[in-house]
């Protein structure tokens, strides 16, 4: 069941007929439940048990960790705290760590198995054609990424203190939930499931809101992103073929297209949770609008950033041991984050460089605290335009890893950069045949959205300027209909579904 689609429309209007016609809150989450399941169902039906499976052993290690920090409960409430009772607190500590890295363990290793043994094989016998390597081809379950590491936060988050899940219902309501099973975004069980018990039927200006994310998810995802990526798919098919011109515009556009489908899918998530009365962690605030790499992950797949720092980068120590150990862990969370993209030795460079780029702008953050003259000139207006330059290219570039992590493939593109010429039959069967627009034609596109979020970045986050709920409500429909009219055919999956 596609979000872009007229069946999805019948089953979300369906699911939220019966939701709220429904008074008792246990019986609503039941709902969502049983609706979530229909949902995956309809996408991959055989794995549906592995994670209702999966969902429970998290619910049971999350209970389990969840109990009295101390088994002698008496003990602690006269406050006697004698020899005795510290060796049992300390034993019982003890016992919450292994339980909490067994929780960790069965998560990392199910996400491990799932994407990354056959590439482990295949990159031990050097060949494709192993039957060791053929017999552990698997397709991973969609969305067993976010899955994970959802799990895995819930179980770091009960060990450090929060309350656990008693009710199963609950738990897995809150870990199936169809509008961000997939591709997320990544959401905390207490964040969610305090607005389980304080369900409230949505008032008009938040009706109109979901709705309209989710016309504008479509629309981005639809006409956008989809049109972008038939270009960016016929340019990187055809590497030898293209020429250093038409590589730089599938560069741009791809990234163009990474954001409009990842963020219109996250639009479209977010709105249906908001009908449901349920408001989701926005996951994207104009990335390529950042003037340096730190301040582009806070703005690009917020939750995937928060994820990392909360448990990996402050585990690790953060920025508290100094310069050098700090570098060390930005370029540790950066490869983890590369490495959890995919296993692909292009996902690892992806990582690297991006925690290179991070350890760089750490150094010369700190170089300008002790140099006055370097401080003024990130802060004037050319340095800080020579700022924004320096970090979207290193994005957009960084971009070619992530699009073609085969090394061969990716090493092709940055050798054609500069200077290689395009074979004449390309540009007749991709820009003639295909596209029926000219190279010039596509880059002024390529421009005319830039612009268009140019516009959006400084009406929302300059002149904090947005439409009021009756005019969000009076473009849904054309929004829907420019779709259905524009959207090319057999629409093209959401690149984050294989994450």
């Amino acid at each position: 069941m596609n979000f872009i689609s007229i069946l999805y429309g019948i089953f979300l209007l369906s699911v939220l007929l019966i939701y709220w016609l429904i008074a008792q809150p246990k019986l609503r989450m039941l709902t969502l439940l049983i609706a979530s399941i229909g949902f995956y169902a309809s996408l991959q039906i055989y794995y549906i048990p592995l994670l209702l499976a999966l969902t429970y052993c998290n619910f049971r290690i999350g209970i389990a960790l969840g109990k009295h920090n101390s088994p002698n409960q008496n003990s602690l409430e006269l406050q006697s705290f004698d020899e005795e009772s510290q060796l049992s607190q300390a034993d019982w500590n003890s016992q919450r760590l292994k339980l909490l890295w067994l929780g960790v363990s069965i998560n990392v290793l199910l996400l491990l198995g799932f994407k990354y043994i056959a590439p482990l094989c295949k990159f031990i016998y050097h060949t494709s054609t192993s039957s060791v390597v053929e017999s552990f081809k698997l397709i991973a379950p969609l969305g067993i990424s976010f899955f994970t590491f959802e799990c895995i936060s819930y179980l770091v988050d009960v060990y450090r203190g929060a309350p656990a899940s008693n009710q199963f219902i609950e738990f897995a309501s809150y870990k199936l939930f169809f509008a961000k099973l997939i591709s997320g975004p990544i959401t905390r069980f207490h964040n969610l499931t305090h607005q389980f018990n304080h369900l409230r039927f949505p008032t008009a200006n938040l009706f109109a809101e979901g709705i309209w994310l989710i016309a504008q998810g479509t629309v981005k995802k639809g006409i956008l992103a989809d049109h972008l990526g038939i270009y960016v798919d016929l340019c990187f098919g055809n590497l030898q073929r293209a020429g250093s011109t038409d590589l730089w515009l599938a560069i741009f556009a791809y990234g163009f297209q990474l954001y409009l489908d990842f963020s219109g899918y996250v639009d479209i998530a977010r709105g249906t949770a908001l009908l449901f009365g349920l408001v989701l962690p926005e996951n994207f605030d104009f990335p390529y609008f950042s003037t340096s790499i730190a301040d582009f992950w806070r703005r690009w797949h917020i939750t995937l950033g928060d994820w990392l720092r909360n448990y990996i980068y402050f585990p690790l120590g953060g920025s508290r041991q100094g310069l050098i150990r700090t570098c060390f862990n930005l370029m540790i969370v950066m490869l983890i984050a590369g490495i959890w993209h995919g296993a692909a030795l292009g996902f690892v460079i992806w990582g690297a460089f991006h925690g290179l780029a991070l350890v760089i702008h750490r150094l010369t953050h700190a170089l300008s605290d002790r140099f006055e003259e370097l401080e003024h000139f990130w802060h004037n207006p050319f340095g800080t335009l020579v700022a924004w330059l320096f970090t979207q290219l290193m994005v957009f570039t960084s971009w070619i890893w992530f699009r073609l992590p085969n090394l061969q493939d990716s090493s092709s593109v940055f050798k054609h950069l500069w200077g290689y010429p395009a074979d004449a039959q390309f540009a007749q069967k991709v820009y003639v045949e295909a596209l029926n627009i000219s190279q010039y034609q596509l880059a002024i596109l390529l421009g005319v959205i830039a612009i268009c979020m140019t516009l959006a970045y400084f009406f929302h986050r300059q002149l904090k300027l947005q439409f009021n709920w009756p005019v969000k409500l009076l473009f849904v429909l054309p929004c829907f209909y420019a779709v259905w009219i524009l959207a090319p055919e057999g629409s093209l999956p959401y690149i984050y579904f294989d994450f």
